[in-house]
């Protein structure tokens, strides 16, 4: 299935000169969700995890239905104060400022291998920061993989370190 399809282009979103790429088409439609699982899930399992981490909030909506394939935990990774137990934060560089990650400190095991789950794949910082949080626990990232990569504006790079997957690619300047 071509599910670069299913996402639709939106310029001058959420600023002049950005080209954004909305997956909720694709969410609506069940043959091409079922396809990009698929395809996610099977980037995971070549990985050989022992946990799906899903970065929030669409993570969630690929990471959670991979786990639950694989038969494996499911660990979210969620924005600054969002979760109730002890946790790891660490902080990262957005385009424009920055932002923090949470982990709870009991999510994953020393030792297990994570898979960690996202939408979209554009400079790597919000990736890099969630691989981070994963090592603090002990654990070690066994690959990662995304709906899209938007090619052109580092993510892959900066990622080099780690086995990185992405189902549709598009040319970002």
């Amino acid at each position: 299935m071509e599910l670069e399809r299913h996402i639709r282009t939106i310029p001058d979103f959420p600023r002049q000169g950005i080209l954004f790429r909305d997956i909720t088409p694709l969410l609506g439609e069940p043959a091409a969700f079922r396809a990009a699982l698929d395809g996610l899930t099977e980037r995971a399992r070549a990985a050989a995890p022992g946990a799906v981490v899903g970065i929030e909030s669409r993570g969630f909506l690929f990471g959670a239905p991979i786990a639950d394939r694989l038969g494996l935990p499911f660990v979210p990774i969620r924005k600054e104060g969002k979760l109730p137990a002890a946790r790891l934060t660490v902080e990262y560089a957005l385009e424009y400022g920055e932002s923090r990650l949470d982990i709870h400190q009991d999510a994953l095991a020393p030792g297990t291998a994570a898979f960690i789950v996202d939408d979209v794949l554009a400079t790597g910082g919000t990736a890099l920061a969630a691989a981070k949080l994963v090592e603090l626990l002990g654990a070690r990232v066994a690959g990662m993989g995304f709906l899209i990569e938007l090619e052109g504006l580092g993510g892959r790079e900066r990622l080099a370190a780690y086995r990185v997957d992405a189902l549709i690619r598009f040319a970002e300047a």
